[in-house]
């Protein structure tokens, strides 16, 4: 099962994926991709680290996704990807263009490939308003782009909305 979970900054996405990945019953490799550039963004990774709820293996993928999903999929395991967007700013910063692309693809393509169960936690972009921003602009509309995307593989995908997970897509939480 691959489950796309889809929220607003402290919507809840993050718990929620953790609860799905806990309530497999499956070993879990929670793939990190957060960077911490700044002193704020570091203590952010530290205050999700100490509130994560899962035992798990945690391995850290800023901007080679595809490969470590490729390297940590297996039939009998959870994969939880947080997040996707966090990764993508990643991919924006590079300075050759090109990886962009090319890490989005690789991603889209090994999707379909993956065993076991995929949870992936991406933030929600599209439902406020358009920033004034060129670089803003441009994240929102590949973020969506990727969401819809990602969307069409999966056979879940959830909106979490303080806290509350609605099923856009397959089964609802229960």
């Amino acid at each position: 099962m691959k489950t796309l979970i889809l929220g607003g900054v402290r919507s809840g996405k993050s718990r929620l994926a953790e609860r799905l990945a806990a309530g497999s019953g499956l070993p879990v490799t929670y793939v990190a991709t957060a960077t911490a550039g700044d002193a704020e963004m570091a203590a952010r990774i530290a205050a999700h680290r100490a509130q994560r709820s899962i035992d798990c293996t945690v391995v850290e993928a800023p901007i080679a996704l595809a490969d470590t999903l490729l390297r940590h999929a297996r039939e009998d395991a959870c994969l939880l990807v947080d997040c996707l967007t966090l990764w993508l700013t990643n991919l924006l910063m590079q300075d050759d263009a090109t990886v962009l692309e090319r890490e989005r693809a690789a991603l889209v393509a090994v999707i379909d490939q993956l065993p076991g169960q995929l949870l992936l936690v991406g933030n929600e972009t599209g439902m406020g308003i358009v920033p004034l921003g060129e670089l803003s602009r441009r994240y929102c509309d590949l973020a969506g782009t990727l969401h819809q995307t990602l969307a069409a593989r999966c056979e879940r995908v959830l909106l979490t909305v303080a806290g509350l997970p609605l099923a856009l897509k397959g089964a609802p939480v229960t």
